[in-house]
């Protein structure tokens, strides 16, 4: 079952990424030509969440029940391994915070009065989100996991 919720958060992770590309693009792109906020957008905006969101699910799966990992981290600490440090603490705390983002940013852009003032909330929520998602992403640790 680890496996697979593994498998699961790493495929779930490129849906993540590349629906928030789409979406801050577009937001960007609709506050320079100031153009009205389509269905395509609010479509870009509802699926970056809901993959965000799914993939909270999936890695709080993994890092309360499933990964031996976590279970060493939970049962020991960190105690200077780079590993269980990264992991246990800045993994989870950076994607907490850009899970809030996320949904901070698509709810105040959903009650927003117009369209170019849907897309700067979006713009800037999704911005420090997808930031705070890269920055927590062990990209360079490949001892970790591989791709």
């Amino acid at each position: 079952m680890y496996n697979t919720f593994l498998a699961l958060h790493n495929i779930l992770r490129w849906l993540v990424i590349f629906s928030m590309l789409f979406t801050l693009i577009m937001s960007v792109q609709g506050l320079f030509t100031k153009r009205a906020y389509s269905k395509i957008d609010k479509l870009g905006r509802i699926l970056s969440v809901s993959f965000v969101h799914l993939q909270l699910i999936i890695g709080l799966a993994l890092y309360g029940w499933l990964s031996p990992i976590m279970k060493q981290f939970m049962k020991e600490g960190a105690g200077g391994n780079e590993q269980l440090s990264f992991l246990g603490i800045s993994h989870f705390a950076g994607m907490l915070l850009a899970v809030i983002a996320v949904t901070v940013g698509s709810s105040v852009a959903k009650r927003a009065a117009t369209d170019q003032a849907k897309f700067n909330k979006v713009a800037i929520w999704f911005t420090v989100a997808f930031i705070l998602i890269l920055v927590a992403i062990p990209w360079f640790r490949p001892h970790f996991r591989p791709f």
